[in-house]
């Protein structure tokens, strides 16, 4: 998970929101904690709001599977 933590700051730093949604997702998927995981999913879906990425219905459902969001 340490590779994943420097790439999303890395990513952060130039403001790659594709990138962004990308590695938050994938460190929803490594994380082996539900509140964990709900949190980088949550960022995920923000950065996915933001840029209008068409992946934010698929996270939105996430949320909604996990129990996060309505």
């Amino acid at each position: 998970m340490q590779d994943l933590d420097q790439a999303l700051l890395a990513a952060h730093d130039s403001g790659d929101q594709q990138a962004l949604i990308a590695l938050y997702s994938a460190a929803a998927d490594q994380a082996n904690d539900p509140v964990a995981a709900g949190f980088y999913l949550t960022h995920a879906y923000v950065f996915a709001l933001e840029a209008g990425d068409p992946r934010a219905a698929m996270l939105h459902q996430r949320l909604k599977d996990s129990g996060r969001e309505e």
